[in-house]
């Protein structure tokens, strides 16, 4: 059985010059993101607080998401970068949340495998910023997270795998994967992690 995702569409190099181009617009955004994914990971515990296999995982995810939150804020405390006032909407989340189904197990699904997208596409980008990036310890922390976040990007298909037949999970994934294609490549560059 594998976990790890095999994204539909690469990420653009254009992507990785426009955050070069801007590092700390990136790092501000890069700081909401991670202030989310905690939330979105604690939100599962709200909405499911039913679903004690997972629970405990998920507390997990959400604190090591706070801790990279509190990674990012360092790095921009030492750069002179103040936190967003507001956070954006993002359009990429946006658009995978309108493709999730409405029924209460639909949904359920469909969150875990958007969760799972949205952090193996994390992985992917960090991965590019990483490789983009001079030799120091900016470097070692974009190494760092692109292993954490591709763990994640795992985590949530076996969160699914303890609820719904593999073959479901799969196909729904396959769907989901597609979708995600599309929405990326229409979304306009910027420096941004989405």
């Amino acid at each position: 059985m594998q976990f790890r995702i095999n994204l539909n569409v690469p990420t653009r190099p254009e992507w990785v010059q426009a955050v070069l181009a801007d590092f700390d617009a990136f790092l501000q955004d890069h700081a909401d993101c991670e202030r989310k994914a905690s939330a979105m990971a604690l939100s599962f515990v709200a909405k499911y607080p039913n679903r004690l296999e997972i629970i405990p995982e998920l507390i997990d995810t959400s604190v090591e998401e706070l801790e990279h939150f509190r990674d990012v804020y360092e790095i921009m405390q030492d750069r002179g970068i103040q936190l967003s006032h507001e956070i954006p909407q993002d359009l990429y989340m946006k658009q995978l949340l309108d493709v999730c189904r409405s029924g209460r197990e639909e949904r359920f699904m469909d969150r875990l495998l958007l969760a799972s997208l949205v952090e193996t596409r994390g992985a992917e980008r960090f991965k590019l910023v990483y490789e983009a990036l001079d030799e120091g310890e900016l470097k070692d922390f974009y190494h760092r997270l692109w292993a954490s976040e591709a763990r994640h990007g795992e985590i949530f298909i076996k969160m699914a795998l303890n609820y719904f037949d593999e073959s479901l999970v799969y196909d729904r994934l396959e769907e989901m994967k597609v979708e995600e294609g599309k929405i990326l490549d229409n979304l306009p560059i910027r420096p941004a992690l989405h």
